[in-house]
């Protein structure tokens, strides 16, 4: 087994006064005087997509929608079944490409990532970037002040009702809730194929966004292409004392909470990573493989959402 362990050094200093913070806390952004470029501005305004809030059944409803009447997961943190309501709310259609993140470091003053000798040698403008959960939060929170919106990373309840085309019973956040090989996810081949075709790699995050079709709220990506950040810290039991309103996960932890999926293909996410209710975890300043010597958030991205109850608009 491959072992993983929490970075050390500077980093973790740094980051370590962060697994303190309540999610109230502002994030520690570096200087944000710049102004990005308008078409930079106009082109991710345009891709926030409005999804109308509503009741739904969140976690795993297995036991009333498969024909067993039996859980879809044998994980035991995303039950008990439960209720909530959310406030409507826009979401980024794609996750944070490094194209996006370079157009922030080069405005805020603040490094690149994906500069690594690992990753650089497939760090791709449209891929999903890989994020340490800092770096993500203070992207969307700099993109917020640039576009003038209360912008934020999504909590698990938000994206979740969005995976599932507002809380329907969708096991995969595809464009229609089912898994298609070959229409809206890759099998192995045609992932290898296509990656071969483009100079880029089989390892997630390492396609470019919107190569399958949008869920029908118009967001991409959902189901592959890199684990997201939520802005929840991660609790087992979570779900047994979670509250109906606007849930946003407890407030503390050690862990961030992860969604969508990790893996390479089709063939893969649907063996319990990826499904559209998973809650995976991670520490928020990611995790370093020995053996493969790779850098923290080896493909862990995200994505923006805006907590305004209205749409965004033009």
């Amino acid at each position: 087994m491959r072992r993983l362990k929490i970075i050390t050094g500077a980093m973790s200093l740094v980051l370590a006064s962060t697994a303190c913070q309540s999610h109230d806390q502002p994030s520690k952004a570096g200087p944000v005087d710049g102004k990005a470029p308008q078409a930079f501005l106009d082109k991710m305004r345009g891709q926030l997509k409005f999804v109308e809030g509503g009741s739904f059944q969140m976690g795993d409803f297995g036991h009333l929608h498969s024909e067993e009447r039996l859980p879809y997961s044998t994980s035991t943190n995303n039950k008990p079944l439960h209720k909530v309501t959310l406030d409507s709310f826009s979401m980024s259609a794609y996750k944070i490409t490094y194209e996006d993140h370079d157009v922030y470091a080069e405005t805020a003053g603040v490094p690149k990532v994906g500069m690594d000798k690992f990753t650089i040698k497939r760090r791709h403008p449209k891929i999903a970037a890989s994020l340490i959960w800092q770096e993500a939060r203070d992207y969307c929170q700099w993109l917020g002040k640039q576009l003038n919106l209360p912008m934020d990373l999504p909590t698990e309840a938000q994206w979740e009702y969005a995976a599932r085309n507002r809380g329907q019973f969708w096991v995969v956040a595809t464009d229609n809730g089912k898994m298609e090989l070959g229409r809206n996810a890759f099998s192995f081949d045609e992932r290898s194929a296509y990656a071969k075709q483009h100079g880029l790699t089989r390892r997630e995050p390492s396609l470019p966004q919107g190569h399958f079709p949008p869920n029908p709220l118009g967001l991409y990506d959902m189901f592959t292409e890199g684990h997201e950040w939520m802005l929840d810290w991660y609790a087992p039991d979570y779900y047994a004392k979670s509250p109906e309103k606007n849930p946003m996960g407890p407030a503390t932890g050690t862990e961030k909470v992860l969604r969508s999926s990790r893996s390479a293909n089709g063939e893969h996410l649907i063996m319990g990573d990826g499904l559209s209710f998973t809650r995976s975890h991670r520490p928020p300043e990611g995790l370093v493989d020995d053996e493969l010597i790779l850098p923290a958030g080896r493909g862990t991205t995200s994505r923006c959402v805006v907590n305004q109850t209205t749409p965004v608009g033009p």
